[in-house]
């Protein structure tokens, strides 16, 4: 037991033993909870600051997601906007007086709330006004920050969702502060309060007492109602970028004593999304995969994240799009053996997708990728359409979709695989369409018998039987190069009411053989594009791609016949003679025009010259 006389007090309670009654204890003898007998008397410890914690072997670990929890406004990162807009309204004195943050999880919401309500009370001997500079410490921050402040109330909303317990929170909102220049409630998660809970909170919020301000976080702001929105200033805290996540990881594990490698760095940038919470976790994770003093490598931080080499993932995008099943589901079944997650693989082959579409709009310098890297997804997008990746895309999503649900996950992927090699070089609706009538071989899955799975042979067989059925079809059908021969197949083929349609509601925009776009005029019929598909597929024997759009098209040919005819009698009416006769009889009017064909001489016979 320690000697009382070093931790004596002026103020000790009368009811202490006196220091002589110590030395009446045998110092031999163990005290009544069982601890050891005191060799010798002990002074009173030193006091040890909390930043020694981490030496201390015995102290509890605080991990990094609240040991580096910002402290001041500068602390936050990637959110200067916010800072600056607080710091210009504190400075000119216009405190709105109620806050609404929004943003994903982590990243940093009630983290921004409580270093508010820090700046709103701040006061020093100096300072005795609002402030966002909070690099020294004032009167009220430390209480603050340890939530025992009195007039700074954090309430989380999923606890308090009823009506009363909000009428009850509104009740000690008229009363002033007790220490404190604002009473200031952080709400958490508002969104889930009730509805009755929201209405109970209108009209205080729209009339606060000048002495309360309200701050609310949420993660789904689109679950508040709009007449909550419309009473609160709003800050969008956005995502981090990855590279500033990169560089303050890097900071962290620098002042942790941890070496971690930068890819690996960027690993655990990328899996959080831009939440810094996330990625503080999972560096705190990486962290421990290494024996002290070694570098944690980036594939072992793959391996805990369960992720697969984004190099090897290239080389299957490139397996997939050359159209090489067996060596895809092989590459597959290697990420698979190092523990890759076949839902993630799907995910990596978006993401080259993504890349690649975007390399091929604007270049390999818009990708945040090592060069090797970008270049290869350049080298895809050249070689690609834009319409093959789209629909390279939309077939991902919906296999990610198919991985995530199958009860086989490894099976479902290679099934998917195999669908995307077959279906990487396959021509388009219009390219296929220009095939089948020209009678040309349609590609498809891999050809020549380039794949493992002998696709090539089969491909043949079809496009064979596809040119002999569309031979006598094509030798039979009309030919039509412009919108004017389809106007004429229909007058042939008499069919009045489409015609009519025809040429009163279509304003052609393009035409090309197989495709027709126009611009519906006014009135149109609904079906009139189902019966001009039906119509043409049955006269030409091939399907047509008919598609209404919104604005663009041409002139119908009613309208560009009754254009015609204004232009006419305008240039009749121009006419001296005709102007003449118009003026020599008042109220006269042109009332028709009628072209006049004059017979032809019938030819002259030679003896006829003769005579």
């Amino acid at each position: 037991m320690a000697d009382h006389d070093d931790l004596k007090t002026d103020s000790a309670p009368p009811w202490d033993e006196p220091p002589e009654a110590e030395h009446e204890r045998d110092e031999n003898t163990a005290d009544i909870f069982g601890g050891a007998p005191a060799a010798a008397p002990v002074t009173a410890p030193a006091v040890v600051p909390m930043t020694s914690q981490a030496s201390d072997p015995d102290a509890a670990y605080t991990v990094l997601a609240r040991k580096y929890r910002p402290r001041t406004f500068e602390d936050l990162i990637g959110q200067e906007a916010m800072v600056r807009t607080l710091a210009n309204a504190f400075s000119t004195g216009r405190i709105a007086h109620a806050f609404m943050l929004t943003g994903v999880r982590g990243v940093g919401k009630t983290t921004t709330a409580r270093l508010l309500a820090r700046a709103l009370n701040y006061e020093t001997d100096t300072v005795h006004q609002p402030s966002v500079d909070l690099t020294v410490e004032g009167r009220h921050c430390k209480a603050i920050i340890e939530g025992r402040h009195m007039d700074v109330l954090e309430l989380d909303a999923a606890s308090r969702t009823k009506v009363d317990e909000m009428r009850e929170l509104l009740d000690g909102v008229r009363y002033a502060p007790v220490e404190a220049r604002y009473k200031v409630y952080i709400i958490d998660e508002v969104h889930m309060l009730s509805t009755a809970a929201f209405n109970a909170l209108l009209k205080t919020l729209e009339e606060p007492p000048p002495h309360a301000k309200f701050i609310f976080a949420t993660t789904e702001i689109r679950k508040v109602p709009v007449t909550i929105l419309s009473r609160t200033q709003r800050f969008d805290l956005r995502r981090v970028e990855p590279d500033v996540l990169v560089k303050h990881f890097g900071r962290i594990a620098a002042n942790e004593g941890a070496k971690v490698e930068e890819d690996g760095l960027a690993l655990i940038a990328r899996a959080a999304e831009g939440s810094v919470r996330d990625g503080l976790s999972l560096l705190d994770q990486a962290i421990v995969q290494g024996e002290r003093g070694s570098t944690v490598t980036a594939a072992v931080v793959r391996d805990m994240l369960g992720l697969a080499d984004r190099g090897q993932t290239i080389a299957l995008f490139e397996n997939v799009m050359s159209g090489k099943p067996g060596d895809s589901l092989a590459g597959f079944r290697a990420l698979w053996g190092f523990g890759a997650d076949p839902a993630v693989v799907m995910l990596d082959l978006l993401d080259h997708c993504h890349g690649a579409s975007v390399a091929k709009a604007l270049g390999p310098d818009a990708l945040t990728l090592p060069k090797e890297q970008a270049a290869r997804l350049t080298a895809i997008g050249a070689q690609t359409s834009a319409g093959t990746l789209s629909r390279l895309w939309q077939m991902l999503l919906k296999a990610h979709d198919e991985v995530r649900r199958a009860p086989d996950a490894m099976a479902a992927a290679e099934m998917a695989l195999i669908r995307l090699c077959y279906a990487a070089d396959l021509p388009g609706p219009e390219e296929a369409l220009k095939a089948l009538r020209d009678g040309a071989p349609m590609g498809g899955g891999p050809g020549g018998g380039g794949g493992s799975m002998g696709g090539g042979q089969a491909g043949g067989a079809v496009n064979a039987q596809a040119r002999v059925m569309a031979a006598p079809v094509a030798s039979a059908a009309p030919v039509l190069s412009s919108f004017e021969d389809v106007v004429r197949l229909i007058a042939e083929k008499r069919d009045i009411g489409l015609r009519l349609d025809v040429e009163q509601f279509v304003r052609p925009i393009s035409f090309r053989p197989g495709a027709i776009t126009f611009e519906p005029a006014p009135n149109a019929p609904g079906n009139l594009a189902g019966r001009l598909v039906r119509a043409l597929k049955e006269w030409t024997g091939q399907p047509w791609l008919v598609a209404a759009e919104g604005g663009g098209g041409a002139e119908s040919l009613l309208e560009r016949q009754k254009r015609e005819e204004k232009e006419e009698l305008a240039s009749i009416r121009a006419d001296p003679f005709v102007a003449a006769v118009l003026d020599a009889f008042p109220g006269a009017e042109i009332v028709e025009v009628r072209k006049i064909l004059t017979p032809e001489a019938p030819p002259i016979e030679p003896d006829e010259l003769e005579d």
